[in-house]
């Protein structure tokens, strides 16, 4: 019963590729041993989410904190702020609530039910987001933080979209692929303007927009196939 069970050529590949990557960067480019183990970690979870497997929370705990401590030295205090007093703790829940969801039938290794969100949740979360955007963003500017406009939305969406997780809605991953988008964007112009070498933040955030539409892709199939179960 390990977490590597019925993995799919995609998913190996996957993870691989953007290991490799990340490892050639340590050594070739003198990238940080924590950005290492941050990205690395990362890739475990967000491609374990992508199966509906528990287990990804555990290497969650482990990212989360890496990372709030990398995004601190670059004056990223919403990431920060994010991953060490949001992300972190909602790892222990989402562990707990998960097993509480568990499929009675196992779909090719797959851990918990998947729900659809409806017309009415999907404006309440948009109007949502738009709001504490902007709040957020005058917020990180009081702070003195860099780049808070694409700071606050990448934190609003993340925290909106790891709410949906936690419920175990499919359409989590549209907000993800958000979140990876400007998260590329923030990490490529913190490097650009502040140097550094923690370029393995931009691999793993490429890798997790990779995963966030293949993800996307199956947890919709899984919502299917599980309430085929159903009848």
């Amino acid at each position: 019963m390990g977490i590597f069970r019925n993995w799919t050529r995609f998913e190996i590949g996957w993870l691989f590729t953007f290991t490799l990557i990340n490892i050639y960067l340590y050594f070739a480019w003198s990238d940080s041993l924590i950005g290492l183990i941050s990205s690395i970690t990362g890739m475990l979870c967000v491609v374990l989410v992508a199966k509906g497997k528990i287990s990804n929370y555990y290497f969650g705990i482990v990212q989360t904190l890496t990372y709030a401590y990398i995004a601190y030295g670059y004056g990223l205090y919403g990431e920060v702020m994010l991953n060490a007093l949001f992300y972190f703790p909602v790892q222990f829940i989402g562990i707990y609530l998960w097993k509480q969801n568990k499929t009675e039938h196992g779909v090719k290794g797959e851990d918990v039910k998947v729900n659809r969100l409806t017309k009415t949740g999907w404006i309440y979360t948009v109007v949502s987001i738009l709001i504490l955007t902007i709040g957020y963003g005058f917020f990180l500017k009081y702070l003195g933080g860099n780049n808070v406009w694409t700071d606050s939305a990448t934190n609003v969406l993340s925290i909106a979209a790891q709410i949906l997780m936690l419920k175990r809605f499919a359409e989590q991953w549209i907000l993800w692929i958000s979140v990876n988008v400007l998260s590329i964007f923030l990490w490529l112009s913190a490097l650009l303007s502040q140097g550094g070498n923690d370029f393995s933040m931009l691999v793993m955030w490429s890798a997790f927009l990779v995963n966030s539409l293949y993800g996307y892709i199956n947890w919709r199939k899984l919502y299917v196939k599980q309430n085929q179960e159903v009848f």
